[in-house]
């Protein structure tokens, strides 16, 4: 961890030979070159919590450091450091990148199927941020990024369906809202979304979460492929209707 540290501080050092790693460095080089007039300093920091680092950097320069710490981060393990002849701002970027961590976590809710969870993936980091170019008198706050929480509650939506032309092929507003509600009981979905038929305008009002919902739009997507009792009674007609 310690040699991949001083690797990516390196790289961000190299703005005299930009050719090395123009992808490498995209991010970092106009930072360094807009903080060059900050004082430089060697720091070996054997790793700890950001109030150490900051503490450490302090210790390091003689001077103090503007820099929040919320009460949340301040266990966050930064890794041991070794450089030198650096500025806090190519020092903090390092950091940031040497941070880097992708993860794959569960969101919650349903697949395009109705079964499992749905899944996403997330690229971490954490460090020293400032608003605006470093200088000896910015404020730097501490931040780490979280994967999202899928227990925390999710906003409710309403949606509008137009019913008529499933009526008029012979459908009942029961029909419908009855094998909808069996499939999210199936699922074991509770609480179920609401759904409310007004019978002016032949609309069904539905209100729960998104991903319910969806199956509403799959449950009316499948009756709008054919209406099978109109087809089952033209046929049952035209049976009656051959010559004998």
């Amino acid at each position: 961890m310690k040699k991949h540290f001083l690797l990516l501080l390196g790289i961000s050092l190299l703005t005299f030979h930009p050719a090395l790693a123009q992808d490498a460095t995209q991010k970092i080089i106009p930072v360094v070159k807009e903080t060059n007039s900050l004082p430089r300093f060697d720091l070996d920091f054997r790793g700890g919590s950001p109030g150490e680092l900051r503490n450490a950097i302090e210790k390091a320069t003689a001077k103090p450091l503007n820099a929040i710490i919320p009460e949340d981060c301040s266990d966050v393990r930064i890794p041991g450091i070794s450089v030198k002849n650096v500025t806090v701002a190519q020092l903090f970027e390092a950091v940031t990148l040497a941070s880097k961590d992708t993860r794959r976590y569960p969101t919650g809710g349903y697949g395009a199927f109705g079964r499992g969870e749905n899944w996403s993936v997330m690229t971490l980091t954490y460090g020293f941020r400032t608003e605006g170019t470093p200088n000896e008198n910015s404020i730097w706050y501490f931040y780490r990024d979280k994967i999202p929480d899928p227990r925390t509650p999710v906003p409710d939506v309403c949606r509008f369906y137009q019913l008529s032309p499933y009526l008029d092929a012979g459908y009942k507003v029961e029909d419908i809202t009855t094998a909808i509600e069996t499939a999210w009981k199936m699922l074991r979905i509770a609480p179920q979304p609401e759904m409310k038929y007004h019978k002016d305008t032949k609309l069904l009002i539905a209100v729960g979460e998104a991903d319910k919902l969806q199956m509403i739009d799959e449950a009316l997507g499948q009756l709008s492929r054919g209406s099978p009792k109109q087809k089952l009674s033209n046929g049952q007609d035209s049976e009656k209707s051959k010559p004998h």
